[in-house]
């Protein structure tokens, strides 16, 4: 277990986040998870049943003591850190000609303060160990969308994943931007559910994950986008 590798993941505790770790648990791996709501994180725990290889994080992840606190203690409980998932986010559905800027405020900051945060506090830590950083951005960050704000804080974590890439790739360090289309996960629930047509779960979208980390010494996955098949 000492030797396991050390994933920590912003947003764990359900959608994609919770599917990643699901899967890193299962192949024996450690795992950190954060996130505002410490029941939600409590259920999470609970379900996962996996001892002492799973630390639970309350914290905001726009909010740079909270980043700088999961960081210190994922390293602190599991002695390393190799992987760091910048999962969290959320959106307001809505366009700017008629949205809700309180809401904005929010978005903008967990979606693209929140994932600089992360890598800005697990830096010296995957330094060590040559680890990598995996962004969760969009296909809304790559195509444009008609008064779309959510989509232009995913073209701003599109735009730090290759900055980040070229600050890092010095020090061993690689970097790979998840683009994937509708995700059918509680993410769309103030939105009355998820939309009809094709849909990816959350599942998918962590297999693919752990496809990226598998990926051999010397190869730097940049990007992955993901489209889900039409419906039928």
């Amino acid at each position: 277990m000492a030797d396991a590798p050390v994933t920590l993941i912003t947003g764990g505790a359900a959608g994609i986040g919770a599917a990643t770790a699901e899967r890193l648990l299962r192949r024996g791996d450690r795992v950190a998870v954060t996130g505002r709501d410490p029941e939600r994180l409590a259920r999470f725990a609970a379900a996962a049943d996996a001892g002492q290889r799973l630390a639970v994080i309350p914290g905001d992840a726009a909010e740079p003591a909270a980043v700088e606190r999961a960081v210190r203690t994922t390293v602190e409980r599991f002695g390393r850190l190799d992987t760091v998932v910048a999962n969290a986010g959320t959106a307001t559905f809505d366009a700017v000609d008629d949205g809700d800027p309180q809401g904005w405020r929010e978005m903008v900051l967990l979606n693209v303060l929140g994932p600089a945060l992360l890598v800005r506090a697990a830096l010296p830590s995957l330094r060590r160990t040559r680890g990598r950083i995996i962004l969760v951005g969009s296909l809304a960050g790559l195509v444009a969308t008609r008064g779309n704000l959510y989509g232009a804080t995913k073209w701003a974590v599109t735009g730090l994943a290759e900055n980040v890439r070229l600050m890092v790739a010095g020090d061993g360090i690689r970097v790979t931007l998840i683009a994937p289309g509708r995700v059918d996960t509680t993410f769309w629930a103030p939105a009355g559910g998820t939309p009809s047509g094709g849909s990816l779960t959350a599942g998918q979208i962590a297999d693919s994950i752990l496809w990226v980390l598998g990926q051999p010494e010397g190869v730097d996955l940049a990007s992955l986008v993901i489209r889900p098949m039409p419906a039928d």
